[in-house]
């Protein structure tokens, strides 16, 4: 692993004490932080704010604004959408049944995390969900399936709570076939059949 190549990155931050090994793709205005390490063939948009002791391994796909914090390894088969928060020490996998003694490189589930979504500190996404549009995972959930848009997921196993505005804030509650109003930033919202549907963003942009 030899030292990192600004010229083949040009706008792109990298601490001193982090690997980036090649080939690779770096987004313009990435910052990479310390001891992490981003390994061959990944692709890492723009924008993106990757944390203390994040580990990017072979083939991962991220996209623009994603935000990393501290302590996550984001491993092969994982693909995170444009504006995705990941929080510290939260856990990607990619095997469902892994044994030591049993190489299953070839079993790789891809997970997907959709614009937008947020996974909070110390959950757990099993490998193969798929995470909705600006979802929220609260904080030391374990996500076992598949995340609709907006949902706000709570516990373990992880449960439907409620929704989640794209701001973040949890909406308020809502009758079926209605539509819901945020507090916080007046976005708004239609509840038809348990799929919310987006009528207005104010953080939409051009």
């Amino acid at each position: 692993m030899g030292q990192f190549d600004h010229t083949k990155h040009p706008d792109v931050q990298v601490h001193e004490s982090a690997f980036v090994d090649e080939p690779c793709v770096i987004g313009a205005g990435t910052k990479i932080w310390h001891f992490t390490h981003v390994m061959p063939n990944c692709r890492i948009g723009r924008g993106c704010n990757l944390g203390q002791n994040v580990v990017i391994s072979p083939e991962v796909i991220l996209g623009n604004n994603v935000k990393v914090q501290n302590n996550v390894s984001i491993y092969t088969g994982v693909i995170l959408e444009d504006d995705v928060f990941c929080g510290p020490s939260m856990v990607f996998t990619n095997v469902i049944n892994p044994r030591s003694e049993i190489v299953r490189r070839g079993e790789y589930h891809t997970t997907l995390v959709k614009h937008g979504a947020t996974m909070g500190a110390n959950c757990t996404i099993l490998c193969g969900s798929t995470i909705g549009r600006f979802a929220f995972i609260a904080a030391g959930a374990v996500v076992l399936r598949d995340v609709p848009d907006y949902a706000l997921m709570v516990g373990v196993p992880a449960k439907p709570r409620g929704w989640s505005c794209r701001c973040g804030y949890s909406l308020p509650p809502a009758k079926p076939e209605s539509t819901i109003t945020c507090p916080h930033c007046e976005n708004e919202y239609r509840l038809e059949n348990e799929v919310l549907t987006p009528l207005k963003e104010g953080q939409d942009r051009e």
